[in-house]
């Protein structure tokens, strides 16, 4: 038992050190394409390396001028169903959580990301797909090292009974909970530390859900228009409308990490601290991060 533990120890230490040395972008240029999940609209989109320090940029081939959008948390606009960001003249590019957090599970930190529409497409409504393609190609490290961001002091946003948290900690972990009305989803939790790579295993399949009666007045309101069961686990009355059914038993939650984990990695840098989430979403993970970088007291980079 305890050489087991041992084991674990230095097994996370080692992950500790391997995301906390040079900076990392892809070796060369990859595309993916599909639909975008409130739009409707079909997108293509390019990935291509990056040199060091320039970040995680989003440039809108589909418009001629001013079309650059950093994704940083400053620039974060709308928090509705999806995290969307803009850029000082409006050109804009949602549903950036998934890409982004594969990026973050994979520890890409310099990557440039073309795209001809106003939505990253919504694959399998997870961020396996992503993954799956930048895992097709190498990862570079750069000749620059990379930047810690370190949680100093405890940030709490609330709003009604949901919140959000970052606290110090030696690493980067997470711990999430959720509560639905439906019987099917009820309440799940699911703690875990991104370590080993466990972020392919344990997070990046966990795909989108919504729900049966809402798909309607969604549409009505002009989002979910690229929705179908082929991009996300649809919730019935009594029972998931997906012949596949889930691909976790708390699968639902697990995306919440997902999502979460994307949001994160707005802060422009890997995350040193223990976030917590409950029954929380977008809008608090943003809101989070600008109270986190309200005042320097709240972290230091290392």
């Amino acid at each position: 038992m305890y050489l087991k533990v041992l084991e674990s120890a230095l097994l996370q230490m080692i992950d500790i050190l391997n995301i906390s040395n040079n900076q990392q972008t892809i070796v060369k240029s990859l595309s993916i394409s599909g639909i975008g999940l409130h739009t409707g609209i079909d997108v293509s989109m390019k990935l291509s390396p990056a040199e060091a320090d320039y970040g995680i940029k989003f440039i809108r081939k589909d418009l001629n001028d001013n079309n650059v959008i950093e994704a940083i948390w400053s620039n974060v606009t709308s928090t509705k169903l999806s995290t969307t960001i803009s850029n000082k003249n409006g050109a804009s590019v949602s549903t950036i959580e998934h890409l982004m957090s594969a990026l973050s599970g994979l520890h890409i930190d310099n990557i440039k990301v073309e795209i001809d529409g106003p939505e990253v497409p919504i694959m399998d409504g997870s961020s396996i797909k992503f993954v799956n393609l930048i895992d097709s190609t190498s990862i570079k490290k750069l000749d620059k090292k990379r930047k810690i961001l370190k949680v100093k002091q405890n940030i709490k946003v609330e709003k009604d009974d949901s919140f959000v948290e970052l606290k110090p900690n030696n690493q980067f972990s997470i711990n999430f909970e959720i509560d639905f009305p439906s019987k099917l989803v009820s309440q799940q939790s699911c703690q875990l530390q991104l370590v080993n790579g466990n972020y392919k295993t344990d997070i990046a399949s966990a795909r989108t859900f919504g729900f049966e009666k809402d798909v309607d007045l969604l549409r009505s309101n002009g989002l979910a228009l690229g929705g179908s069961l082929e991009n996300a686990v649809v919730v019935g009355e009594t029972k998931i409308l997906n012949s596949d059914g889930l691909r976790f038993k708390d699968e639902f939650v697990r995306h919440k990490i997902l999502d979460s984990i994307g949001d994160l990695y707005l802060a422009g840098s890997p995350i040193q601290g223990y976030f917590l989430g409950n029954k929380s979403g977008h809008h608090l993970n943003n809101l989070l991060l600008r109270s986190l970088f309200s005042d320097k007291n709240n972290y230091e980079y290392i």
